[in-house]
This record gives structure tokens, sequence and C-alpha cells, in this order.
């Protein structure tokens, strides 16, 4: 089946099921184009708290899914590829973390959005790559600052505010295939050109970097920008919406190896899978779910949603 007639089918089923297509900015092209809304992990999430749909089926990774759940447990959440996990999220378990908390009992704990739900259920307060800064600036009485999972956006923070970090030794394997070489390599064939990079990147490279800014800080700063030739340090898929959303621009990737096997595992036949199959439903358990959410929505309180 070519892609139109894929695309037609998943427009039937969506509207039968009364369903909405959410994908992330680093999903494939093809998924971004049949989906009804496109951005990073927490917009998509709010997006579906407010939508009336009765089904959401979110094209990336199992945590944004989950986190689609913890704030609409009455609809139904599918991910249309069962093994699309984050390896990141993966290297905090519950267990570490409540190891973490007993070792600093007076530290507050931040969780970045990129996290389990059972994590995020052991959480003061939980934070994306946009908002971590504001976050950690609201603790204003805690006396030391547990952050998990990502070493990075830690360390990031910390040159921002300088408050007693406790971080955790996790990252993002596809940020770090981002190397300061990539970033001169390309400033060198392209002189003109900003450099934007996503927190998670390592220190060298946000050093090199004009901003550091968040998927959706990225596409909002080539849309307002003046511009002309940017540089993208994060995963690859962002270039499909941005070159989409801003035809007149050139967007060069830092490193042809910022790749996330796990964003890449849904096609539009998965999408409609899911959709047919009703398959694969993601529930979080209410009591993780209540704690979770207490965790994100003192985070949008906060900032607003940023």
């Amino acid at each position: 089946m070519d892609n139109s007639k894929l695309v037609q089918k998943i427009q039937q089923l969506k509207n039968q099921r009364n369903a909405i297509i959410l994908a992330h900015n680093y999903q494939i092209g093809e998924v971004q184009d049949v989906a009804d809304y496109i951005g990073d992990s927490l917009s998509l999430s709010r997006t579906a708290s407010k939508t009336d749909a009765d089904v959401i089926v979110f094209c990336g990774v199992h945590f944004m899914a989950e986190t689609a759940s913890i704030l609409c447990p009455e609809k139904k959440v599918l991910i249309p590829e069962i093994n699309a996990g984050c390896p990141m999220a993966d290297m905090i378990t519950k267990e570490g973390l409540k190891a973490l908390k007993r070792e600093h009992p007076q530290a507050a704990v931040v969780s970045y959005i990129n996290t389990s739900a059972e994590v995020k259920a052991e959480t003061d307060i939980c934070c994306t790559s946009a908002n971590a800064v504001k976050v950690v600036e609201s603790l204003k009485e805690a006396k030391e600052i547990i952050f998990v999972p990502d070493k990075y956006l830690s360390h990031y923070v910390f040159t921002k505010i300088n408050r007693n970090f406790i971080p955790w030794n996790g990252y993002c394997p596809t940020h770090v295939r981002i190397l300061p070489e990539d970033i001169l390599r390309q400033k060198k064939s392209h002189p003109k050109a900003k450099v934007i990079v996503h927190p998670e990147c390592t220190p060298p490279v946000i050093q090199l970097a004009d901003k550091v800014l968040s998927t959706e800080g990225i596409c909002k700063y080539a849309g307002a920008s003046k511009t002309s030739e940017i540089i993208v340090g994060t995963e690859i898929g962002i270039l499909h919406r941005l070159q989409k959303e801003n035809p007149e621009k050139k967007f060069y990737p830092a490193s042809l190896h910022a790749i996330c096997p796990n964003m890449k595992f849904t096609g539009l036949e998965n999408v409609l899978w899911s959709l047919e199959d009703m398959e694969y439903e993601v529930e979080v358990p209410e009591n993780i779910q209540v704690r979770a959410k207490r965790a994100v929505d003192r985070m949008l309180v906060t900032c607003g949603g940023d």
C-alpha cells in the first residue's frame, strides 16, 4: 500500500474513532505530516489533555505516552510502536531515586519530563528542557537539588543557577553523539549560520552555541529570527518541521549521527495498525498517576506551561 492510501485509511479510522494523532518533533517526516499536532512531549500532552477526542495516538516514545495518560487518564492513549522507548528514561528507576532521596533527605527532587511515571511519582516537581532553569529557581528553600536523570541538562542549569546540585549519571545517547568538532566543521562550511543546540548536549558543544533551546524553542526561534541559516544541534528529525515551516531558510544538522533509533520505529503502517486494533494502550495505575500528576501540575503552575 502506498503512502497516499495509508494516509487515507488513517484519516478514515481517525474520524471513526474520534481520535487525534500527536507526533513528536523527532518523528519521521511522513508521520509528522499525518499528525494533527507536532511538538515536544509536554506541549503534546497538554494538547491531549484539552482535546475532545476519545483516543490519542501518541507517535513518540513510551514516557511521552505515559505523560499524556497522566494528564488525561479518562482518555485512551495509544502508542503505535510498543518498543519505542527512551534509553535516558531507562537510566533512572524508582528504586534508584528512592535510594538517593534517603541519602539526601533535605533535597528537593526535580525530574526531567523524560522519565517514567514511577519516577515522576517520587518527584517534587518535573521540568522540561525549556523550563528547567525556572523550575530550579522556584525551589528557593531547598538546600540541595536532586536532578534526574540527565547530567548534561543538570550541568546546563547549574551554569545558570549556582545551587548545590546532586545530578544523576544519565544522558541522552543521541545528543552525546554531537561533538564539538561537528559544530566547528559546520561553522567552517556555513560561516553565516547561527548555532542552536539542545541543552541535552555536552558542555563543550553548548559552549560553541549561539543559543541553547528546547525543540519547541528551536522551532520558535527559526520562525521569528531574521537568521537565514541555522546549524541545528539536536535529533535530525526536527529538520523536517523546520524546513516545512520555514522554506525560505536553510537548516544544517550539527551531526548526521544524531539519530534516535526509537523515534524512527514508528511509520505510517504502525499508525494505521494502532487505529485498526486500538493498540498499544498506555495506562498508568491510579496510585502512581495521582502522585506523578502532582509533580507535573506543580511544574505547570510554576512555569505557566513553558
